[in-house]
């Protein structure tokens, strides 16, 4: 069982070889194409290198390259991540993570830009090319945290002045508002009095009706005492100069006394010539 590991392990092996041995000609076919500036047939070369061997980190590194310079920056980042993870000596790996770091410079993402550089760097703290793009990497995120900070302010200031200036619309609506109340209270009230003025003209009207029927009914009963009172006297109008009731009394008295003499005087007469019955004798 060994022997026949052993074997399958050898024959493991002679194939890799073989199939990076392939992917490196690939590669130089690749190279040589970049160079005339075949760019079509140099990306179908360096396809082959890869699909051939996954060790053979020049291949995603060179095809990278190429879409760097086409402006394709997602495929050259993938690229040169790919390469960065193929590669097994420091060298290779420092110039993935290098290129990596450029790509993320184009796309202004510079914080992930100073990461790739720094990583890079551990991989060769020598290559001053590196050290540069880290230093103007750093010093543009700055700028951008900066200008992300000035941005906040700004949105900060102006959502304060958009808040301000809808406190004081609001303001300005409740200020016309109350206005609007007050007219209307006003108006109202205006109202309320004109009607309480007609009520009142109403009530002084109906005062006036009354007090007019009081006077017509007065008249009315006046009218009704005069005739009456000459009725009770015989019909006579009352003199201006009536006697007191000692007088009357007086009067009345000497009248009855008067009567009473005559009255008198008749039964006297009566008396002498009435005729005396006589019984007849026969």
């Amino acid at each position: 069982m060994m022997v026949v590991s052993g074997l399958a392990q050898e024959d493991k092996e002679k194939m890799e070889a073989k199939n990076l041995k392939e992917s490196l000609n690939y590669t130089w076919e690749g190279n040589e194409e970049v160079k005339s500036k075949d760019f079509v047939d140099a990306e179908m070369n360096y396809r082959k290198a890869i699909d051939k061997s996954g060790k053979n980190a020049s291949a995603p590194y060179n095809l990278g390259n190429v879409y760097y310079n086409n402006n394709s920056y997602g495929e050259a980042f993938m690229r040169y991540k790919e390469a960065g993870t193929a590669a097994e000596d420091k060298p290779s790996k420092h110039k993935a993570f290098h290129n990596m770091g450029n790509v993320f410079m184009k796309n202004k993402e510079y914080q992930k830009a100073v990461d790739a550089y720094k990583e890079a760097l551990r991989n060769d703290p020598s290559d001053e090319e590196t050290r540069y793009n880290l230093a103007l990497a750093k010093e543009m995120l700055k700028k951008q945290q900066d200008e992300q900070k000035n941005n906040d302010q700004d949105k900060d200031d102006q959502k304060q002045d958009q808040d301000k200036d809808k406190d004081q619309n609001k303001d300005q609506q409740d200020k016309d508002e109350n206005q609007k109340d007050q007219q209307q209270d006003q108006k109202d009230q205006g109202e309320g009095d004109k009607d309480k003025q007609d009520q009142n003209e109403g009530d002084q009207d109906k005062d006036s009706d009354q007090s007019d029927d009081q006077k017509d009914n007065g008249k009315k009963d006046q009218q009704k005492d005069q005739q009456k009172k000459p009725q009770e006297e015989g019909g006579s109008k009352p003199r201006p100069n009536q006697l007191s009731p000692q007088q009357i009394k007086n009067i009345l008295e000497a009248m009855n006394n008067e009567e009473k003499k005559v009255q008198e005087k008749v039964n006297a007469k009566k008396v002498k010539g009435q005729p005396v019955k006589t019984e007849k004798d026969w």
